[in-house]
């Protein structure tokens, strides 16, 4: 019962449920981006291109049972066709940026944060000084040093 106690306890730890929400946040965070890359920004791409949709970007390694042309990645792979998919990993590359740039965005948002607050509080006017006689501490508009009595201005 002690191990049971012990993984609970690791389990609950604030570090370890914040890492999951992150992990589950992130795999959400990963879906959206996908889906960005793949209905947003690769059609007009495409489109500038010549009408060209990257994910069907594909070389015929091998035929399959089904005679080539292939239309699609999908008809190939259903023919048995061996195919390198150049186009699906072009569209990866792309998410793979764009992940890298919104995590990039927010940990310079968080380093930022980070330095404001622990930014040290402007140091204030000092208010005293050493005296250069006996180098006792003075007020800083004394004129006359108070332990040896020496002019200091």
């Amino acid at each position: 019962m002690s191990m049971m106690k012990e993984f609970r306890d690791f389990a609950m730890r604030g570090n370890v449920v914040d890492m999951a929400v992150g992990i589950i946040i992130g795999a959400a965070f990963g879906t959206i981006v996908t889906s960005l890359v793949k209905d947003v920004i690769m059609p007009p791409i495409g489109l500038a291109l010549g009408k060209v949709d990257f994910a069907n970007l594909f070389v015929v390694l091998k035929e399959g049972t089904v005679a080539p042309p292939y239309a699609s990645v999908a008809d190939a792979a259903k023919a048995g066709a061996v195919s390198v998919n150049y186009g699906m990993f072009i569209n990866t590359i792309i998410n793979f940026v764009i992940v890298a740039f919104a995590v990039f965005m927010l940990i310079r948002m968080v380093n930022r944060a980070k330095a404001q607050v622990e930014a040290p509080a402007p140091s204030a006017a000092p208010t005293t000084k050493a005296c250069p006689y006996c180098l006792s501490e003075i007020p800083i508009k004394a004129t006359k040093c108070g332990h040896c009595t020496s002019d200091v201005r």
